[in-house]
């Protein structure tokens, strides 16, 4: 199973974003994250075996309970090269970065080989773009952006089911496959 550790924005924070991204220009050669895929990764745990599973669960669980819920919002917008555009986070982000070491060190000692840590850049995707492109002019609409802040209470372990048709434009579907309140 292909997974990720993950902070979902609720359903106010998304309809926010919703707004924001109409009014903004959207480039030619970018390919739109779908709303439904729209999260904070805290860890990405690529494939996982089934029999790592109930270990992993326990640490997540505990790494959840040693967290207390946290205030965020969604903030600005930012880009990775010229091949991604995303929007930033600010509010309690010492604790989300603390959320996102505590789910990487719960991964890896239940036993999933993950890649060499590096600091945690808080970000929720918007678009990719394969060959590159001028992400200038959504910078630019996104940069003032300032969303209500929410709290943050649950700690979720989401399956990416990439696409397997051929179909162009498919994009990956995401499900909960367990979550964990916040209670420090």
């Amino acid at each position: 199973m292909r997974l990720f550790a993950a902070v979902l924005p609720p359903a106010g924070a998304a309809a926010e974003l919703r707004a924001a991204l109409a009014a903004a220009p959207r480039p030619d050669g970018l390919r739109w994250t779908a709303e439904a895929g729209w999260h904070f990764t805290l860890a990405f745990l690529g494939e996982v075996r089934d029999e790592v599973l109930p270990d992993l669960y326990e640490r997540l669980g505990r790494a959840a309970a040693r967290t207390a819920p946290f205030p965020l919002r969604l903030h600005g917008a930012g880009h990775f090269g010229d091949r991604a555009l995303w929007i930033g986070a600010a509010g309690g982000l010492d604790t989300l970065r603390l959320l996102a070491e505590r789910a990487d060190a719960a991964a890896r000692r239940a036993g999933v080989p993950m890649e060499q840590h590096r600091r945690y850049t808080p970000h929720l995707t918007l678009a990719r773009s394969r060959a590159g492109g001028d992400l200038r002019p959504c910078l630019d609409a996104l940069a003032g952006f300032e969303g209500a802040p929410w709290r943050v209470d649950t700690l979720s372990l989401v399956r990416s089911n990439l696409p397997v048709s051929g179909v162009a434009g498919e994009r990956p579907r995401y499900e909960v496959v367990r979550a964990w309140p916040l209670s420090a």
